[in-house]
């Protein structure tokens, strides 16, 4: 519905610029909120080629074009796949492009390891039973920034992540702790990683030991044994920092927590969830839990 999607949008745009936008009056929209009825003339494609560009600007060129189905149509409109398609396709709207980006995991040191428990299982039954974790790097003008994160498998959101300009083993401790204390998880939570002398030190183990959750990695050199971890963070640079300079580490801190808590574990449709986002699965999710003890 177009007076929803107004409705919705106006903390981001002015009135005068989203009723033009739509070709809806301000009475028209202002009757709406008072109760009356919503507009649902089909939209032409310039009206349609406008909401797409208010879209893929207000998520920072985040979504290609099946996502952006997803959004349009969750906002209230009519959009089929081979017409937004189209529309992007002819108007060089696309999502930002691919890029591959280095390992930052030092390996070549003589700290234990563990096996791996996890054996590429990234489908849990359950929240909070198998979380994975990682490391990436950053740059800015005042040099470089490394990101530590760890992504509950479950609905894939990022539980707890931190930021510091050394790449010591308390960013990856202080990640962890962040994810213990805001998900307060119970006792056996299978940790994966890769096997980064970070991951591998005494104290992160001893903090996993403290937490009582069993310790797993990756095999040597092999990305694919933590390949959502690894799928999080192309997601991050593709869509957020690929193309952005950041004239200082607070300048990218406070991107990069807008990414991650206000765009992606909120709002970022995800197509292994069904096109949710990581928040609204695990909401349904629990939702369905209670409807089935009731049932029961």
């Amino acid at each position: 519905m177009k007076y929803a999607w107004i409705d919705a949008e106006r903390d981001h745009f002015e009135l005068a610029e989203l009723c033009v936008v739509l070709d809806v009056s301000v009475s028209g929209y202002r009757a709406w909120k008072r109760g009356g009825k919503p507009d649902r003339k089909r939209l032409t494609d310039p009206q349609m080629l406008a909401l797409i560009r208010a879209i893929h600007a207000e998520l920072k060129g985040a979504y290609g074009s099946p996502r952006m189905v997803r959004e349009l149509r969750a906002r209230g409109f009519s959009a089929s796949k081979d017409r937004v398609e189209r529309l992007m396709r002819e108007n060089g709207i696309r999502a930002r492009h691919k890029r591959r980006f280095k390992a930052t995991t030092d390996s070549k040191h003589a700290l234990p390891v563990a096996g791996n428990l996890l054996d590429r299982n990234f489908t849990p039954s359950a929240p909070n039973q198998v979380w994975t974790a990682d490391m990436t790097y950053l740059w800015t003008d005042e040099g470089w920034l490394y990101l530590a994160i760890v992504l509950d498998l479950f609905n894939r959101e990022i539980v707890g992540w931190s930021l510091k300009p050394r790449m010591t083993a308390d960013i990856v401790t202080d990640a962890l702790t962040m994810a213990k204390f805001r998900r307060k998880p119970a006792l056996g939570v299978l940790h994966h990683s890769d096997r980064g002398s970070q991951y591998a030190s005494r104290a992160f183990q001893q903090k996993l030991a403290d937490y009582g959750m069993t310790c797993s990695m990756s095999r040597k050199g092999n990305c694919w044994d933590n390949a959502p971890s690894e799928s999080w963070f192309n997601s991050l640079k593709n869509e957020r920092v690929h193309g952005r300079r950041y004239a200082t580490r607070a300048e990218a801190t406070a991107d990069i927590f807008e990414y991650i808590e206000v765009f992606y574990n909120r709002k970022r449709r995800h197509s292994t969830l069904g096109y949710r986002s990581p928040t609204q699965f695990l909401k349904d999710w629990i939702n369905t839990q209670h409807d089935e003890k009731r049932v029961a």
